[in-house]
């Protein structure tokens, strides 16, 4: 016989606890013929076919069972609360994510590095806030949704305030978004630029560098926001367009490189940049166990 199944009560078709054992399990006390019957007669309740090996049995799972009841909630603590489960935490620049517990971040979202999300703030499916050298800061209650990219960068605050709503395929880089703005599906906003409270940024509109957008301007579908104050222009009129951003240095303040006649030296810039994310080499994945919430002491 391989294994003995053991039910206490007469009647196994009634609520009754289950034990599986291995015969091996069973004290040696005599011939396995006289083992087996003395299972069936203390299963049975006959006490004259009951053997000692059976009683064993019995006394250490009863024993076993009155020490799981006994735990205390000292010796069985309640695992500690996480964020983000399912998603993306790295740990990136030797700094993780911090995340507040009231917070939602989805599963297939990823957060990288030196980034804080505020209370009640919520982060969609396929977001991905990054800290490439230069840290993240969601407030309390914002909502950014699906795959948006919000991306810190060395030199320039990346902050979105409370409040604050960021729709589907928005592109943040570099950039402030004071409380209570709304930035729309498919809007960028560039290096240095910042999104003043109440402001909003509609669909697939540009902000472009080192521009402030007024509080409760909005900036119209599609158009492009340039200077300080911003100068909203239609996307037809590229002359107007061009005459605004060249004042307000694209190469120096998303490159760190000089413009010149000939335009923007690409190689250069692809090597710095290469330099930069190689650091990704050195990444680690947090799991999830690690997810801890920003107020809570992480577990060692």
């Amino acid at each position: 016989m391989v294994g003995a199944v053991l039910t206490c009560g007469s009647d196994p078709s009634r609520d009754a606890t289950v034990f599986v054992i291995s015969c091996a399990a069973l004290p040696e006390t005599g011939a396995q013929d006289g083992a087996g019957q003395g299972l069936r007669g203390e299963l049975d309740g006959d006490s004259s076919t009951a053997g000692t090996g059976c009683a064993d049995v019995f006394d250490m799972l009863s024993r076993k069972q009155r020490e799981v009841m006994n735990v205390s909630a000292d010796e069985y603590p309640v695992p500690p609360p996480v964020v983000g489960r399912g998603a993306v935490f790295v740990e990136h620049r030797l700094k993780s994510p911090q995340v507040s517990e009231s917070a939602y971040i989805a599963p297939t979202a990823v957060l990288a590095g030196d980034v804080t999300v505020g209370p009640h703030s919520r982060v969609l499916f396929g977001a991905v806030i990054t800290a490439e050298g230069g840290t993240v800061q969601i407030g309390a209650n914002c909502v950014v949704m699906e795959n948006t990219i919000i991306r810190g960068v060395p030199g320039q605050e990346t902050r979105v305030g409370d409040d604050a709503v960021i729709g589907p395929h928005a592109h943040l880089t570099g950039c402030v978004i004071e409380g209570g703005s709304r930035i729309a599906t498919g809007a960028v906003v560039f290096n240095g630029a910042r999104i003043e409270a109440g402001a909003e940024v509609e669909f697939n509109a540009v902000v472009y560098v080192n521009t402030v957008v007024p509080s409760g301007v909005a900036v119209p579908m599609g158009w492009f926001a340039g200077g300080e104050p911003a100068e909203l222009i239609a996307p037809g009129d590229w002359d107007r367009i061009r005459a605004i951003m060249g004042p307000l240095d694209y190469p120096g303040t998303v490159f760190g490189v000089a413009a010149s006649g000939t335009g923007t030296p690409m190689s250069d810039v692809a090597r710095r940049y290469a330099r930069g994310l190689a650091l990704h080499h050195q990444d680690h994945i947090v799991p999830d166990e690690r997810h801890t919430p920003s107020d809570q002491t992480p577990q060692a």
